[in-house]
């Protein structure tokens, strides 16, 4: 029996012994697995770290360059965006502010929004132009550019949009021969102190650029009263005076031909030849224009420049053009000199055309509607 145990301990022992090693052996092997997978987890993680780092890398440099080109875009566009607002500037100066008589607006618009204050002079305006509406039929209104030579351009705007041709004595007379006739036949010299609006004294050039002027002037009348189609003339009205120039050119020469007109009849008042309008009666009264180089020095060097016409000059301007210059004063709105004549002696089959002024120093076009 103890031998028997002994054998079933011995074999025992030995069953354990081989148990323990084949346990031992697969905690080994369980072991080297773990360390594999242990090594394989660390390389993948390594892998992914660099992996990472390259992307983020690259990650950086495309958003540093995407944010560059951001950057780059959003200038080039503000530049783009400056230079296209700068084109839009000009062209609308060229093309559309240049235009120095503008197209018809409403008159009790034009009124509403430019007098819409609360204060007694804006309701005197209102009222001045709500009669003009009611009792005078103008309905609309074209702007004239502000500026120091605005009676001159509405008055020549009309005459040329209306065809109104050639007064009577230029029919006559060749008007580019007048700087020369003044200056060697009436040994007017002091011409050469003529002054051509916001230009400096031009000295000894006056006499060219005045034939120049005269030249422009002659021309242009000639063309535009000789078209007959109304919106040919108005289309070549529109071009001309958007033509800064030229424009100027035409009313430095309307400038000259009222200096010859005053030299003209200081002539023949001194001379006692013949009666003269009485508005250069008046005109010489002035001592500031008591003769014609004083008219020039005071008053024609100054149009245009820093001066306008006033009423006197501007009779004085109507008679040399042979046109009845009508003027609604605002300004004078509920008194006799609401509504004048320029000049108030006038003959019947001269044309008419019509001004607008609230202060006797701009002036408008207003547009009369039957």
């Amino acid at each position: 029996m103890q031998r028997r145990h002994d054998r079933i301990s011995s074999k025992s022992g030995d069953q354990f012994t081989e148990q323990e090693k084949r346990s031992r052996i697969n905690h080994s092997k369980g072991s080297a697995g773990n360390h594999e997978v242990q090594t394989w987890t660390r390389a993948t993680k390594q892998s992914l770290c660099l992996m990472w780092q390259k992307v983020k890398l690259q990650l950086m440099l495309s958003m540093s360059f995407l944010v560059a080109v951001f950057w780059y875009c959003r200038r080039l566009y503000s530049l783009l965006a400056q230079l296209l607002h700068r084109w839009s500037s000009y062209l609308q100066r060229k093309l559309i502010k240049n235009h120095s008589v503008l197209e018809e607006v409403d008159l009790l618009g034009y009124s509403a929004r430019k007098w819409r204050e609360g204060t007694k002079q804006a309701k005197h305006m209102r009222e001045a132009y709500n009669e003009l509406f009611r009792n005078y039929h103008i309905k609309y209104l074209r702007q004239v550019r502000k500026d120091n030579y605005c009676v001159l351009r509405a008055v020549l705007f009309q005459i040329f949009s209306q065809g109104i041709p050639f007064p009577s004595w230029m029919r006559e007379r060749d008007i580019l021969k007048l700087p020369e006739k003044l200056l060697y036949s009436q040994g007017c010299n002091w011409i050469q102190q003529y002054s051509f609006g916001p230009e400096s004294y031009m000295g000894p050039n006056a006499f060219g650029k005045l034939r120049k002027c005269m030249e422009t002037l002659k021309t242009n009348w000639a063309e535009i009263s000789g078209t007959k189609d109304h919106e040919e003339r108005g289309n070549m009205c529109n071009a001309l005076f958007s033509d800064e120039s030229k424009e100027y050119r035409l009313y430095e020469a309307i400038k000259f031909i009222m200096l010859y007109e005053v030299v003209e009849a200081y002539e023949q008042m001194k001379n006692r030849d013949e009666p003269v309008p009485h508005l250069f009666s008046f005109l010489f009264a002035r001592d500031t224009s008591s003769d014609p180089l004083s008219f020039m020095m005071n008053h024609l060097n100054a149009i245009g420049d820093s001066g306008c016409l006033d009423q006197v000059e501007l009779s004085l301007l109507g008679y040399l053009l042979e046109v009845k210059i009508r003027v609604y004063r605002l300004h004078r709105f509920n008194t006799e000199e609401f509504q004048v004549n320029c000049p108030d002696e006038y003959r019947r089959e001269w044309n008419e055309i019509s001004l607008l002024t609230e202060d006797d120093h701009y002036y408008h076009i207003p547009v009369i509607r039957t």
